[in-house]
């Protein structure tokens, strides 16, 4: 099975940074494409979408954000680490969620909760 285990999440004052990391184990996607996904989820609102990260044979195709992060968060991987990365900036009170790592081997609507077929168990990010 596959395990992701996020970390990185804490509180911070509006308009500071955090970076939230994930890393991957138990599986490996060989040289298909696949797809890691960040989204978050407040009480009583569904999980969305954050960013993701498309890869092809361990080369990152392309990448995806919500109109609400563009411009202020960044997602990556290192592909050595088995770990992708959302680096979060400018964050607002609003970016307060649980935030949730997702992989899937093939995705079609990258925002979708329902394309992702593992998760880890989140972490909070906090900002006031």
């Amino acid at each position: 099975d596959v395990q992701l285990v996020e970390s990185g999440g804490g509180s911070v004052q509006a308009g500071g940074s955090l970076r939230l990391s994930c890393v991957a184990s138990g599986y490996t996607y060989g040289t298909g494409i696949y797809s890691m996904g960040w989204f978050r989820q407040t009480p009583g609102k569904d999980r969305e979408g954050v960013a993701a990260i498309y890869t092809y044979g361990g080369v990152a195709l392309d990448t995806y954000y919500a109109d609400s992060v563009k411009g202020r968060f960044d997602i990556s991987r290192d592909n050595a680490k088995s770990t992708v990365y959302l680096q979060m900036n400018s964050l607002k009170p609003e970016d307060t969620a649980i935030y949730y790592c997702a992989s899937t081997a093939l995705c079609t609507i990258w925002y979708s909760r329902y394309e992702y077929a593992y998760w880890g168990q989140g972490t909070q990010v906090t900002v006031s």
